[in-house]
């Protein structure tokens, strides 16, 4: 399991939505939604992922996983969010008419946080076609659909176009933050005016409106066309044949300008080297780090997963030299915990 943190990516209602469906009629009119995203909508599935319990990922994201994905094709494949999938044995999809199908894990890319799974009888609805993400601009209108229909769905607009650094070693560049916040966001679809996909929800953040804004709660959304380039290779192998990212297994978080360790995974490379929560990152391979992105930057930069880097660290007020052999993140989920 995973030391620090605990609680912050897990199978609770704080993460997979625990509020009833959003109600996105107009009081007295059929509906107030464009025909384009209303024929898209039962496009959107209920999907429920179960994990042994001795697997590394349920002490973190729990043993019981719910959320969304989205039907892409006419032979029952779907995309969504990651974390619902990872380690998953059993998966259960349910389509908005309360229809349940078994599906199977297809791919999961670590780097995008996107996950595709295959139902083993295609849900007979209309594929939901990919979009331009890139279209989607600072203030835009869109649609956040969960599976439900009309009932389900909120009309949002983009609060901003940013990069996103998650503790977890993850980097998003020109991420989809919207507004208000959609309680069932996790696999949720972005859906665009003309019922084109836009992106897959990933997160409730507090400040969707960025640093420096008040605080306004919000989602952020992956958007679909960082899965385009690597769509075909994850669909007919399941993973990228490129080198892995090298993975430390660290949780790094921003305090009054410093980048402190905040947990660490159990087994993992930072874990075997020493390393301990509160220790205050100073420097990788000699190069001074800034902020939560450019230490990822500089750690993806050193090498494939496997190469050695050497970290400076603050610990009690005492500096020290640390050298860990880097990971790959895929393998060490591979494995179940003893």
């Amino acid at each position: 399991m995973a030391r620090g943190l605990n609680g912050s990516m897990n199978g609770s209602s704080r993460y997979f939505g625990g509020q009833g469906p959003v109600e996105a009629r107009t009081p007295g009119n059929e509906s107030n939604l464009p025909a384009d995203v209303v024929e898209v909508l039962p496009a959107v599935v209920g999907l429920h992922a179960t994990i042994p319990e001795n697997r590394r990922s349920a002490q973190t994201l729990g043993a019981e996983r719910e959320g969304h994905g989205v039907v892409i094709d006419d032979e029952g494949l779907i995309v969504t969010i990651g974390y619902l999938i990872m380690e998953a044995t059993e998966i259960i999809i349910k389509d908005s008419d309360g229809h349940k199908y078994p599906a199977s894990v297809v791919g999961y890319d670590y780097e995008s946080g996107f996950g595709l799974v295959r139902a083993t009888v295609p849900p007979a609805v209309k594929p939901m076609p990919f979009g331009d993400s890139d279209q989607l601009l600072l203030r835009s209108e869109a649609y956040v659909g969960g599976v439900g229909g009309e009932k389900a769905t909120l009309k949002v607009k983009v609060a901003g176009r940013r990069e996103f650094a998650g503790y977890w070693e993850y980097l998003l560049d020109n991420a989809i933050f919207t507004v208000p916040a959609y309680p069932l966001w996790g696999g949720s679809a972005l859906i665009g005016m003309d019922g084109t996909l836009l992106g897959i929800g990933s997160l409730l953040v507090q400040e969707a409106l960025g640093p420096g804004s008040p605080a306004f709660p919000g989602n952020m959304y992956v958007p679909i066309n960082r899965l385009k380039p690597i769509f075909r290779e994850l669909v007919e192998t399941g993973r990228l044949s490129t080198p892995a990212r090298p993975w430390l297994g660290l949780y790094t978080v921003e305090h009054v300008g410093q980048l402190v360790v905040g947990g660490i995974s159990d087994g993992g490379p930072a874990d075997r080297a020493g390393l301990k929560r509160g220790d205050v990152l100073q420097s990788l391979d000699g190069e001074v780090l800034d902020d939560v992105a450019d230490f990822y930057r500089k750690l993806w930069a050193s090498g494939p997963a496997g190469t050695a880097v050497t970290l400076r660290l603050e610990r009690d007020n005492d500096s020290f030299e640390v050298t860990v052999r880097t990971g790959d993140r895929a393998l060490y989920h591979k494995y179940s915990t003893d």
